[in-house]
């Protein structure tokens, strides 16, 4: 539930479920807010600026939010785990993809990349892990022929986006290496049309005539146990936009009052 005090109140209620957020839902949801009291409008290039931000920000929050939890005590009540409930949320971002380019045995990282997590040596038995070791450390094992790299026991240096890796193969190809790894959330977009009256008219895909952008609608990738906080956090940001402080600081107290809840 939402409350925004200060002349002008919404309350929203959301259903707790692991689906995307619907760009249309959030996008008619703020401008309901800002319009009720004649607050300033938000046009769509606007909003889909600040949608993405806040969406990356809320992203990079479960990171944070996982490493706190994971030194507390885990409950084993169902769907109460918090960290069961971050997982979730990673899982949707969660990839495995090769290599994007090879020069000898040099493999640049997937381009949409975001946090590493693994790499695998594919042409080894059963796609041994890498182990990610130090230029030090890899001339150190050099030294021993009992620590030296072998297809079954491959290493790699990863330094600037790249994996050097050893040993290395005959015919060096990007299907070598295999990463496992996080990307960041797509781009938010809420696509429109003009109408006749020149009002911009929403479009969830592509096929219209006249959207802009091209590629349609985005949905936010995020599940709608954030939509409250997504809502929130463009309502704080869409204050700047239209200059209006107390749009800035009622949605700034509840996203605090959401934040010391979510943490109980």
């Amino acid at each position: 539930m939402i409350i925004i005090k200060g002349g002008f109140i919404a309350t929203l209620f959301f259903k707790n479920i692991k689906m995307a957020i619907n760009v249309n839902t959030v996008y008619t949801t703020v401008l309901s807010i800002l319009n009720k009291e004649q607050r300033g409008y938000l046009t769509p290039d606007e909003f889909n600026k600040i949608a993405t931000q806040v969406q990356l920000e809320i992203f990079e929050s479960f990171f944070e939010d996982y490493n706190q939890y994971i030194r507390m005590p885990k409950t084993n009540v169902e769907f109460a785990s918090r960290m069961d409930h971050i997982r979730e949320e990673f899982q949707v971002f969660e990839k495995n993809s090769n290599a994007s380019a090879v020069t000898s045995n040099v493999y640049t990282q997937p381009t949409d990349l975001h946090r590493f997590g693994s790499a695998f040596y594919e042409i080894g038995t059963n796609s041994p892990e890498l182990e990610i070791v130090s230029k030090r450390d890899y001339h150190q094992q050099r030294l021993s022929p009992l620590t030296q790299p072998t297809t079954n026991f491959p290493v790699a240096i990863y330094q600037e986006d790249k994996l050097t890796v050893y040993p290395i193969a005959t015919t060096p190809l990007v299907s070598d290496i295999g990463f496992n790894y996080i990307r960041k959330p797509l781009d938010v977009i809420w696509a429109y049309s003009l109408g006749s009256l020149g009002q911009y008219v929403y479009e969830p895909t592509n096929t219209g005539a006249g959207v802009i952008p091209t590629t349609g609608s985005v949905n936010f990738e995020i599940s709608e146990s954030q939509q409250t906080e997504v809502i929130l956090s463009i309502l704080k940001y869409s204050g700047i936009v239209i200059r209006d402080p107390q749009i800035i600081q009622a949605a700034a107290q509840e996203l605090q009052q959401e934040e010391i809840n979510s943490k109980r």
